[in-house]
């Protein structure tokens, strides 16, 4: 995952005019968006815009605030009016190509950085930020190659070589991955995310003076929330692989507990979209739209819990000779929001639309295709509440849904900070009911569209690999192939959190690595109830 970070900054202007005196509340909202609280920051921005439309500072810390919680189109539409107001504000040009990166358009964003960077070519922020989409679109080389002259012009930036790290880990020279995140904790030992991330390789062992180093952050007076939680995973990774599970719990728990507060996230929200999904997806409409869609045969979604498998299998069908791997690609979630009334306003979708969305999805995402393979893999896992959506608009993909142990999965997310989105995995009972509502959507799905989706179960994989991988690689309708089982072996760069792991040969320890933290793993089994009780099955009355 790639971090990109803009600082909030009400003295920057746009050059059409000597700035005025600054209103008092665009202050209060500037400090309230540096302490993330966004409630006190809202009203203060709404009342400066009601007095003044035109006030593209304001504009600007309202786009900011859109963009912080999700609201990215809102974001966009604020940004380009204060573009349009003021052509030269820098900063609302910058915000905006980060807009347009958060929501999987590089290319865009890469054209509003160049003029960016030629208004303010000196700014490492901008050059990070290129250097990221970059990494979205594939072109590593020249994401690496832009790092390296950003750090050799400035090499004091800590959060640069942080993000320099992220793209060596992800084309797999792990060792130098290392060592960036390494001189990051150099230059600014309290930068919690580079902690974090040799942490999240899952294969750096911290030593008792990395542990040291950590516990005198966390004692700090002027430590960031987003650096303490970042230092307390860390320190539950630490105490988790010297076997002081309790230590790593507590650790693992602060880190969450102060995460959960700063996420919008609701689980009646989760609930409330598998229920109307299963109410929208009947049998008869599903029917009445068959073959509406894009026929092209060329996706493969990987779908399911995170931290369930599904690099592991997108590893296994990328290393064919026929399929491309790319990433957890946003499209689909963003043709669903594109909808109105989605998911109910699908049955009233003139002719031709479903064509229309597929072949849209396919032209987003064209830009992450660099091989001639004729399939790749979409492996977003939170697709899995769009399953009918994707069928619907392309009948001929292969959907892959990978499940794991609820108890191995859901704590493998609990101890897993994740740089973006996620936010039922901060709590135990939040986590419980997202695993019960995806398991609950799947078996709605397994009924209505029989057959269209094929299960990979983690533990069956581990067992008895080469006949899981045959299924597999049947369902997608492509020969076996003996690279598939030497998947490790693929050279290809991985940008998720298990991209280390899928580099070595299958193994076993992922199967258990829950059981030293079950006696404080009580309110996840509460709510999983029955549905841990049925695994791998859903239970019958879902």
């Amino acid at each position: 995952m790639f971090v990109v970070r803009t600082m909030t900054n009400v003295t920057t202007v746009p050059r059409r005019a000597a700035a005025p005196a600054y209103d008092p509340r665009l202050v209060r909202a500037a400090v309230a968006m540096n302490e993330n609280d966004l409630p006190v920051a809202e009203p203060l921005l709404r009342a400066l815009l009601k007095d003044d439309p035109f006030d593209v500072r304001a504009i600007r810390l309202f786009a900011e605030l859109a963009g912080r919680i999700g609201r990215y189109g809102d974001a966009e539409n604020l940004l380009r009016r204060a573009i349009e107001l003021a052509p030269q504000f820098t900063p609302a040009r910058a915000n905006l190509a980060l807009v347009l990166y958060r929501t999987n358009r590089a290319p865009e964003a890469l054209e509003e950085l160049a003029k960016v960077t030629a208004d303010d070519p000196d700014n490492a922020g901008h050059a990070n930020l290129q250097a990221a989409a970059y990494g979205r679109l594939g072109e590593f080389d020249d994401a690496l190659t832009l790092y390296e002259q950003v750090l050799k012009q400035t090499p004091n930036q800590p959060r640069v070589w942080m993000s320099y790290g992220h793209m060596l880990k992800t084309v797999g020279r792990q060792a130098d991955g290392i060592a960036a995140y390494r001189k990051a904790i150099e230059l600014l030992p309290v930068l919690g995310e580079a902690w974090w991330s040799l942490a999240n390789l899952k294969t750096v062992k911290f030593s008792d003076s990395d542990i040291a180093a950590m516990k005198a952050v966390l004692e700090r007076d002027d430590l960031t929330p987003e650096d303490r939680w970042h230092v307390d995973f860390s320190l539950g990774k630490a105490f988790e692989d010297w076997g002081e599970a309790e230590a790593a719990f507590g650790h693992y728990s602060a880190g969450n507990e102060l995460r959960r507060r700063r996420m919008p996230y609701k689980a009646d929200d989760t609930t409330a979209g598998v229920n109307a999904a299963i109410a929208t997806f009947t049998p008869a409409l599903l029917a009445g739209l068959a073959g509406q869609g894009c026929q092209a045969p060329d996706p493969i979604f990987v779908i399911g819990m995170p931290r369930a498998g599904s690099t592991l299998v997108e590893q296994i069908l990328a290393s064919h000779s026929q399929v491309e791997g790319t990433s957890e690609l946003s499209d689909i979630g963003f043709l669903a929001r594109s909808m109105e009334r989605y998911p109910e306003g699908i049955a009233a979708l003139p002719e031709g639309e479903l064509r229309q969305l597929g072949e849209a999805y396919l032209s987003r995402t064209r830009v992450q295709r660099h091989t001639s393979r004729p399939l790749f893999i979409d492996k977003m896992p939170n697709n899995w509440l769009h399953v009918p959506f994707i069928r619907l608009i392309l009948p001929n993909a292969k959907i892959v849904d990978a499940r794991r142990h609820p108890l191995a999965c859901c704590f493998s997310n609990f101890k897993q900070h994740f740089a973006r989105g996620q936010g039922f995995s901060y709590s135990l009972d939040d986590m419980g009911r997202y695993y019960r509502d995806y398991v609950r959507a799947m078996a709605h799905y397994d009924r209505v569209l029989p057959g269209a989706v094929h299960r990979v179960i983690y533990e069956r994989m581990v067992d008895d690999t080469e006949a899981e991988v045959r299924a597999l690689l049947q369902h997608c309708g492509l020969p076996f192939e003996e690279a598939c089982l030497a998947f490790h072996k693929t050279e290809r760069a991985v940008r998720t959190a298990s991209s280390e792991q899928v580099r070595r040969p299958i193994f076993r320890e992922g199967t258990g690595a829950w059981k030293p933290f079950e006696p404080w793993l009580d309110p996840l089994k509460i709510v999983l109830g029955d549905v841990l009780d049925c695994y791998p099955e859903a239970p019958a009355n879902f």
